[in-house]
């Protein structure tokens, strides 16, 4: 039973910097690198099989195709999650997701809606973001808008670095500068703006806003989830729960020497945040380093991690 090691797809955003290559160690295509998918296989960003050498440049998609024994007896298409590494150097647009069945009707059959959550990794000094809003009503959110006084309306939180908060679709949110995050999703790329500080592309046009589909698709009024958590504390060296929807399971890791532990059967996702150590697995080590990502397949059952480091897992639900 062999980790599968992947190799990330970048994407470059108006807001992103340079953090995932001078301080995470990746090969990123330019100084205004916001995302690197380092989990996915998504038509818009495919990671691709570095190790083990059977199956070496593979794209994801590719190997969750031709190798369905990997990921266990269910096998829904398309490959449900994608996890990224954001950073946001300055604000990410004021956004909202869909659910499944608004991205099925208005995105087209294969495209999911986008139910994620957020592991602060790093955040700097005085650094916010934009979680839910103060509207009772989707009129009473019209009227925000059409008056101009957004700023009102938006829900506005400080974060740092161990944070976590669940976004469920339908929560307005927005990632604010200075933050870097480990965020977990359904494999989907619809994005609805409601607001982008009027910012401009490299065209020198206002980048698109999407009213009419955030107001059918946000959720009045908002509710925090019972599974954020800020300023929380994990116990080392034990696999921490931090979330559970129907989509997905979020893990922390984190390993202060080494400990085994049993997984139950699924196949999971994992990347290295901080640190470094060792994977064990079927009595074979495996190296970690800072942003390393790999899926544990179906049935691992006992692994040991080794080492002074964090990790972020995950497991689908279905």
């Amino acid at each position: 039973m062999k980790p599968i090691f992947l190799k990330p797809a970048f994407q470059e955003k108006i807001w992103g910097g340079n953090k995932l290559k001078t301080e995470f160690g990746l090969n990123t295509p330019s100084d205004k690198t916001g995302e690197a998918w380092v989990v996915s296989a998504h038509p818009n960003g495919l990671s691709h099989v570095a190790a083990p050498a059977e199956f070496a440049g593979l794209s994801l998609k590719d190997l969750y195709d031709q190798e369905p024994e990997l990921f266990g007896p269910n096998h829904p298409e398309p490959f449900p999650l994608l996890v990224k590494i954001l950073d946001a150097t300055d604000d990410l647009s004021i956004q909202v997701h869909p659910n499944d069945d608004y991205a099925r009707l208005h995105e087209g059959a294969g495209e999911l809606g986008k139910t994620e959550c957020w592991y602060v990794i790093a955040a700097d000094e005085g650094a916010t973001i934009v979680y839910g809003h103060h509207a009772e009503t989707v009129e009473e959110f019209g009227d925000y808008i059409e008056s101009g006084n957004l700023s009102n309306v938006f829900r506005e939180i400080p974060v740092q670095a161990g944070d976590f908060f669940d976004v469920p679709a339908g929560t307005i949110h927005a990632i604010g500068a200075g933050i870097t995050i480990l965020e977990t999703q359904q494999s989907s790329d619809t994005t609805y703006r409601v607001y982008d500080y009027d910012r401009r592309d490299d065209a020198g046009n206002l980048r698109d806003l999407h009213i009419e589909q955030s107001k059918d698709v946000t959720l009045f009024p908002h509710q925090d989830s019972a599974f954020t958590k800020q300023n929380a504390t994990y116990e080392k060296n034990t696999l921490a729960h931090l979330m559970t929807n129907e989509y997905f399971s979020v893990y922390k890791v984190e390993a202060d020497g080494a400990f085994e532990t049993e997984l139950a059967d699924n196949y999971y996702l994992a990347t290295v945040i901080e640190g470094a150590g060792s994977l064990t697995v079927d009595g074979e080590r495996y190296p970690l380093d800072l942003a390393d990502s790999f899926i544990l397949p179906y049935g691992a059952g006992k692994v040991t991690f080794d080492g002074e480091m964090a990790m972020i897992m995950s497991s689908p639900n279905y």
